[in-house]
């Protein structure tokens, strides 16, 4: 199988029933349809997302998660856009072993004392080992008795890893896309698109909700990005939560020279993906650091629902803490519930 077949693996799922929703989505997403969506004018745009987001959230009201990296460095992949890849030079990543639980709880607390109601747990692996899957599990069980909600990014699974995090509670599991199948060679070598959509089928299968989003401003067109999401958007069900990263361009990375994208063109790929993924929570990734507030408030008009809270995304640095609370407050935004995040 080549990897521009991937998607027929996947049934488009339900959406919504709302007009809006449903004259949107009286079919399943096409690359086409998708594209169409980019093409429309920006604020008739911004408009139609608006809507649908308030026909499934509630308005003005966005989650705050974190995110702690739990083993930093040395990871055997290749991904064009990462610093912890051990093929690429990059500067200031000194690889770590797995932080203990304790180490981890700590850190949840300080999260939770935030503002925090979800917790995000990535270990740069290819895929973790067995012998530490007794330290994660009891990790999640830890922080999930904070009352936080728990997601974790570790790599590819075997079925009985997927199980043996979901019998631990584990709430979310993050696999990315990462960009369009026809493009996702010009950025990762060592595993394949097919594997990503492997792991993604035995986290669902076990139970678990997913997280499954991509990255934009690595060089691929607006066609490509369409892809993506329509990719996106034909999993079945549909991933639950869907961050969308813009690209940091890292020194010592293979996509550390990335020509910028413009700011428009991401608030769009923010607004697509709410009017395709209706139901999903649209987390406002990485790259905020660098955005300015009216970007950034452009996209929670766009159905942005999460961000991050915390001065570094595994590796990238992020907007701080009370820069991101000062800005909440000068929009009218309220932190969600975990409840009604969940």
């Amino acid at each position: 199988m080549t990897q521009s077949e991937c998607t027929i693996h996947w049934a488009p799922s339900q959406r919504g029933s709302s007009a809006a929703d449903s004259a949107l989505a009286s079919a399943p997403w096409s690359a086409e349809a998708v594209q169409e969506l980019f093409d429309l004018p920006f604020l008739d745009l911004l408009f139609r997302a608006q809507t649908v987001h308030r026909d499934h959230f509630p308005a003005n009201e966005v989650q705050l998660s974190s995110l702690l990296s739990i083993k930093t460095g040395g990871c055997p992949e290749d991904c064009g856009y990462c610093s912890q890849s051990s093929k690429h030079q990059s500067a200031d990543i000194t690889a770590t072993k797995l932080m203990s639980a304790e180490a981890v709880l700590a850190a949840a607390r300080d999260a939770k004392e935030q503002g925090a109601s979800r917790f995000c747990m990535g270990a740069a692996w290819r895929n973790p080992k067995e012998r530490d899957m007794d330290t994660l599990t009891s990790m999640v069980r830890e922080v999930r008795a904070l009352g936080l909600e728990t997601c974790m990014t570790l790599g590819m699974l075997e079925e009985t890893q997927a199980y043996a995090l979901k019998q631990a509670g584990l709430d979310f599991y993050n696999h990315n896309l990462d960009t369009a199948p026809d493009f996702y060679g010009n950025v990762v070598s060592t595993r394949t698109y097919q594997d990503r959509l492997d792991t993604i089928r035995k986290v669902q299968d076990a139970g678990m909700r997913v997280c499954c989003g991509g990255i934009v401003g690595m060089g691929e067109t607006r066609r490509q990005r369409a892809m993506l999401i329509a990719q996106l958007a034909a999993l079945s069900p549909q991933p639950e939560s869907v961050p969308i990263n813009h690209l940091v361009p890292i020194k010592g990375t293979p996509l550390e020279d990335a020509p910028p994208l413009d700011e428009f063109e991401f608030i769009r790929t923010v607004a697509v993906a709410r009017i395709t993924l209706p139901r999903s929570m649209i987390r406002l990734s990485a790259g905020r650091e660098s955005m300015g507030e009216t970007t950034q408030a452009l996209c929670f008009a766009a159905g942005a629902n999460s961000i991050f809270l915390g001065a570094k995304l595994l590796t990238t640095p992020n907007a701080s803490v009370s820069s991101d609370h000062d800005l909440l407050t000068r929009l009218g935004i309220k932190p969600m519930s975990t409840a009604c995040a969940s």
